[in-house]
């Protein structure tokens, strides 16, 4: 009898185990099998019934009974309605939801109207941009670049061919021209994150009126996106996405309205950070000329089609659910807000969200990068050294990469841009290593900025009042835009205006720009009276006419 009993238990045991691996087995399949019943799909359903089918499958988090969901893409002029049909109820009422889509979009047309006729209404001489890029300060042009300017050869680093892709789509459809006599491809049929990766220089991140830059924030906008990732490391949540033609771009997902200030309690290092403040920055480098932010444009994301139904990360997959409002959201994987009470939805799939072209692969062109000198403590008590020795700068002068060359004036270039924009997260900086210390900081990673309109943070500017030094071509451009004629704001207005998003900044920090110009413009006017013009205002100008003259007599011009 005991026999027959143990049996009988190892027979269950293993029945068990039988389902529990089948039961595995099928989760693990869930997406493929979801993808392709989707693509194949001939049922008479609703659209709406298409995200509560794939809410509730067997092994997908069940998220959406909690009581608590935080949707930050609440306001209505925040996001642009769905164009999916998904919150039809019926058939019959495809009317009606059509005429309520129209509406919105008419709203949210009325709403951007004002900004958008400043700049149609304006002739193309009267355009403050253009005026801008026609002042002399805006024409200086670079000296001519060597192989040793230059992060790529393109006769010997960059080999790309469409022949070993699947997708030909980013070629010229059969246009002989895009071909050399050889055979080969030539540099100007490449796609424009490529050829944005060959115009980096040691100068410069990209020319000044450079038609490359234009054509990738349009591609950053239409390229389909076929694959997405979560990007390791970070305290906020953000997203690798890969485009037909190869290129990639970080997404950064709106988590905040427009008019959403950071709370005066928050920490610098637990604030949000703004898909916004992105495009905002990109533009705003652009007009100051220091043009060392990689292109970001602005991109209005299908939450269902762009990102869950082409992701492999089960990670990020697993955290999609539907919200008691009928909306898709997700959480993914973070330090900070990760979580459902943090989750970013759509409305009801669509998501706003920054996209930033990714620089060269560190496998081509290596990155170092440098802990910024004014880093601050990251401690909720705990101070830095420069905000309690008014001397630091001249301890930092004495420190390698800053007691000679331009890496301290690189950090006033950027102290300004930062102060300009609100942000103080700025712990470390970047350099392409190929260029050594005689090279530009790229600026990286704004999401923190424009947070806070009604205040401006005195101790940004720290790293300029202690040192007193700057360039004089920034100098000068900040004057410049001081101008009524050239009004900082006004110009990034208008500038912000061709974003797919627009309007990407409410007028309260729009006008905080221009009174911090004031303000750091004052700063360098009491060094000025300290120590003199001569002390304070490093002459670059005459420096680039004579790098460019002895450029002219080197054997090696390009």
């Amino acid at each position: 009898m005991k026999m027959i009993l143990l049996r009988k238990f190892r027979v269950l045991i293993l029945m068990v185990f039988l389902i529990a691996c089948s039961l595995h087995i099928m989760i693990d399949l869930l997406p493929k099998l979801e993808r392709h019943g989707n693509s194949g799909c001939s049922c008479s359903h609703t659209p709406s019934e298409e995200p509560q089918s794939w809410g509730k499958k067997p092994g997908w988090p069940n998220k959406h009974t909690l009581r608590i969901l935080q949707d930050f893409s609440n306001e209505p002029s925040s996001n642009v309605s769905s164009h999916s049909l998904e919150r039809i109820p019926v058939t019959g009422d495809k009317t009606d939801a059509f005429k309520r889509l129209e509406h919105q979009r008419g709203e949210r047309k009325r709403q951007f109207i004002l900004d958008a006729s400043a700049a149609k209404n304006m002739p193309a001489r009267g355009s403050r941009l253009s005026a801008l890029y026609d002042h002399p300060l805006y024409k200086r042009s670079p000296p001519a670049l060597t192989d040793e300017d230059t992060l790529f050869n393109v006769n010997t680093d960059i080999r790309f061919d469409p022949k070993a892709a699947e997708d030909h789509e980013w070629t010229g459809e059969g246009n002989k021209e895009e071909f050399s006599p050889t055979g080969e491809l030539t540099a100007e049929s490449y796609p424009n994150w490529l050829r944005f990766h060959i115009g980096i220089n040691r100068y410069e991140l990209y020319s000044r009126h450079n038609p490359v830059i234009e054509a990738l924030l349009k591609d950053l906008v239409t390229q389909r996106i076929t694959s997405v990732a979560m990007k390791s490391g970070g305290t906020q949540l953000k997203l690798i996405m890969t485009f037909q033609n190869y290129g990639q771009a970080l997404f950064k997902p709106m988590k905040q309205t427009r008019d959403q200030e950071t709370p005066p309690d928050f920490f610098y290092f637990s604030d949000f950070e703004r898909h916004n403040a992105e495009i905002a920055a990109f533009h705003l480098d652009r007009i100051l000329d220091f043009r060392r932010v990689p292109p970001v444009a602005g991109r209005l994301v299908n939450m269902t089609k762009e990102i869950r139904d082409v992701t492999r990360d089960k990670k990020l997959w697993r955290t999609f659910f539907i919200s008691p409002a009928n909306n898709v959201c997700f959480y993914g994987e973070c330090s900070y807000y990760c979580s459902t009470e943090h989750a970013l939805c759509g409305k009801p799939d669509q998501i706003e969200g920054s996209l930033a072209a990714f620089l060269p692969d560190l496998a081509l062109a290596k990155r170092k990068t440098w802990r910024n000198p004014w880093r601050r403590s990251y401690h909720k008590r705990k101070k830095a050294e420069w905000e309690v020795d008014p001397d630091y700068c001249e301890e930092v002068k004495q420190t390698p990469p800053y007691d000679s060359g331009t890496r301290l004036l690189d950090i006033m270039d950027m102290t300004i841009f930062d102060f300009l924009m609100g942000n103080m997260d700025r712990h470390h900086y970047e350099t392409f290593e190929k260029f050594g210390n005689e090279t530009f900081i790229i600026h990286l990673d704004n999401g923190r900025g424009f947070g806070k309109h009604s205040h401006d943070e005195l101790s940004i500017l720290v790293p300029l009042t202690q040192c007193c030094r700057v360039r004089k071509s920034t100098h000068l451009r900040l004057q410049l835009l001081a101008k009524e004629e050239y009004k900082l704001s006004s110009l990034v207005a208008e500038s912000l205006v061709r974003d797919r998003l627009s309007p990407i900044l409410i007028q309260p920090h729009l006008d905080a720009m221009d009174r911090r110009l004031r303000q750091a413009l004052r700063v360098l006017a009491d060094c000025i009276e300290k120590e003199g013009y001569s002390s304070v205002v490093e002459e670059d100008l005459q420096a680039a006419e004579q790098r460019k003259d002895h450029s002219h007599s080197s054997p090696r011009r390009r």
